[in-house]
């Protein structure tokens, strides 16, 4: 796991293997722009003995809103890999470094059940078992594609 690692072309990369989560060309030229400067979390195998590589096989990238506050503003993981616990490892770091660093509570957004679809049904029923919670669904990304907001407290003190 690498942290500020900024690396567009690895976000482009995976964003790519996965069209049925990230099939907008306009979006994912957004969050391969947004990889130059938020934020970045890398998952990254063993070394190929072979190479000596080790490509990134998952990407995180956070959004602080506040001091109290931040979000996950993109995460993928290479097909072959999901559900084999690099999602929950990025986001475990993500969350370790928040809590450190005084952060209250988590946000994602991800596309809201009153759109069928089967990948983002697995991808709610990830967000749930890590720990997030539907808050509302909301127009933000227009009519046909409507937008859950999920959160998760990081901590619980008062204010």
């Amino acid at each position: 796991m690498t942290r500020g690692e900024q690396d567009p072309a690895t976000v482009g990369r995976l964003l790519g293997s996965l069209p049925d989560w990230f099939g907008i060309p306009a979006a994912n030229a957004e969050y391969v722009e947004a990889a130059r400067e938020l934020p970045t979390y890398l998952a990254r195998p063993e070394r190929n003995a072979a190479t000596g590589r080790a490509d990134p096989v998952g990407v995180l990238l956070a959004r602080r809103h506040f001091a109290e506050a931040a979000e996950i503003h993109v995460l993928a993981v290479e097909p072959s890999l999901h559900r084999h616990g690099v999602g929950r490892a990025l986001v475990a770091a993500l969350e370790s470094d928040l809590l450190a660093d005084g952060c209250r509570m988590l946000q994602v957004k991800t596309l809201g059940p009153s759109k069928p679809h089967a990948g983002y049904e697995r991808t709610r029923k990830f967000y749930a078992a890590a720990g997030f919670w539907p808050l509302e669904e909301v127009d933000l990304w227009g009519p046909d594609n409507p937008c859950l907001i999920l959160v998760k407290i990081l901590a619980h003190t008062s204010m």
